[in-house]
């Protein structure tokens, strides 16, 4: 039986989205594993991401992953967001 879960994630902006989204896109045709497949995709200004296994195991593994990916492009993001601020005020 395949496990299925799908994730919605909403951003601060437009270019936040996008930038993840162009961030995870090439995560999802070079899976490391044949166990799950993941889709990412933009749907109502929000960030889908769409988790197929065949077991739990692999799919609560391949969730983890992407979710510490937009985690780390989001922490990025709001990083090269500060310095910009700070630097428009200079």
């Amino acid at each position: 039986m395949r496990r299925r879960a799908v994730i919605r994630l909403s951003f601060p902006s437009e270019k936040h989205l996008k930038t993840v989204l162009k961030a995870l896109k090439p995560e999802t045709g070079a899976s490391t594993s044949s166990r799950s497949r993941t889709r990412v995709e933009e749907e109502d200004g929000e960030l889908i991401v769409r988790f197929e296994s065949n077991d739990t195991t692999a799919l609560r593994a391949a969730i983890n992953a992407y979710l510490r990916w937009v985690g780390l492009a989001q922490s990025t993001l709001e990083v090269v967001d500060d310095l910009s601020t700070e630097k428009d005020d200079e």
